[in-house]
């Protein structure tokens, strides 16, 4: 049970966190190249439109001023209005939309690496040094080496374009017609009851879920089986042995639980990662999510939405972090001291 001075005292070290987040987010403004005046005004604009411009935008007040009203609003959650990607849009409104599609994906990616990546490094760990040990660490390997830009088309090539079994690009087939309530196509289509649509929906997910999968597999199973040995030639590991507990009790209940708290933070760091824009995988399979968003828009230089971005990116690694800081405190309560 996670106490909540534990959990009081975390969400306080999140302060200063966002807090110098969102400092360097406001510097990133002020130095960047390019004036933002001039971006929205248009290049054509008169000096005076210009200069009208960045009046309204606050531009010309004094640089604590202008400190001070961005705090404000970062804290209000008013982000300003695009410039370029969708101009005169709420920056809020946008990343309500898009976040979702990447947080569908990521978590879908997320889970098929756990599935797979976990048993894989349990069983290569209880089995070192056979066959099926060496064949797990291969695969983990290879998967790690390979990268999203690379692995990505060659899935599309086998089971896009030589095989013709899955989608290649987009969410769902574009003949489908439903109501978006969420923004996650899968369960969208759920809600609309198109059987149809949520076929074609997990179709399009397996490509790009499969690339991010591979990659959090392989990095999983060779975390979980280094832990696993490191825990199996513990002391207490040979006492229950010695003891007579049956090997998949021991490996279970005793072993599991502890191997597992450091593979909490490669899930962590991989998810909030993922949370930030799978950018590789959404170009590749043309899914719009918050990570060409980002792309887009520092492209373009609309900076409201690239300073919202981020500090949206620096909330979520620390959210996930104080769960994974929740989990350790849950799985080994001597951590809270």
């Amino acid at each position: 049970m996670v106490s909540w001075r534990f959990l009081l005292k975390r969400l306080l070290l999140l302060v200063p966190v966002l807090l110098g987040v969102a400092t360097f987010v406001f510097a990133m403004l002020h130095l960047a190249p390019g004036d933002p005046a001039r971006l929205i005004a248009g290049r054509r604009a008169s000096a005076e439109f210009v200069a009208q411009v960045r009046q309204e935008l606050g531009l010309a007040r004094p640089l604590y001023i202008q400190y001070v009203d961005f705090l404000t609003d970062v804290a209000t959650l008013d982000f300003g209005q695009s410039y370029t990607v969708r101009r005169g849009e709420a920056v809020l409104d946008i990343l309500a939309a898009r976040f979702p599609v990447t947080l569908e994906l990521a978590l879908l990616g997320q889970l098929a690496g756990i599935l797979l990546g976990i048993p894989l490094g349990v069983l290569s760990a209880v089995k070192q040094d056979s066959v099926t040990d060496h064949l797990t660490r291969i695969g983990a390997l290879t998967g790690i080496s390979v990268p999203i830009f690379w692995s990505g088309p060659l899935l599309i090539m086998l089971f896009g374009v030589y095989l013709g079994w899955l989608p290649t690009f987009g969410r769902v087939a574009t003949k489908f017609d439903y109501p978006e309530v969420t923004n996650m196509v899968l369960v969208d289509t759920a809600i609309a009851g198109n059987a149809d649509a949520f076929v074609s929906a997990l179709l399009h997910m397996i490509l790009p879920v499969m690339t991010i999968g591979i990659y959090s597999m392989a990095l999983l199973s060779r975390m979980m089986r280094s832990s696993m040995l490191e825990v199996i030639r513990q002391d207490y590991m040979r006492t229950a042995r010695a003891k007579g507990q049956g090997s998949r009790i021991l490996v279970l209940k005793h072993g599991f639980r502890n191997a597992f708290i450091p593979v909490i933070t490669v899930i962590g760091i991989q998810f909030g990662t993922l949370l930030g824009g799978a950018i590789l995988t959404e170009t590749v399979f043309s899914i719009n999510g918050i990570g060409t968003l980002l792309v887009e828009a520092i492209n373009s230089s609309d900076y409201p939405i690239v300073q919202a971005t981020v500090l949206v990116f620096a909330l979520l690694f620390t959210l996930v972090n104080l769960g994974v800081d929740l989990t350790y405190s849950y799985l080994d309560p001597r951590i809270e001291q």
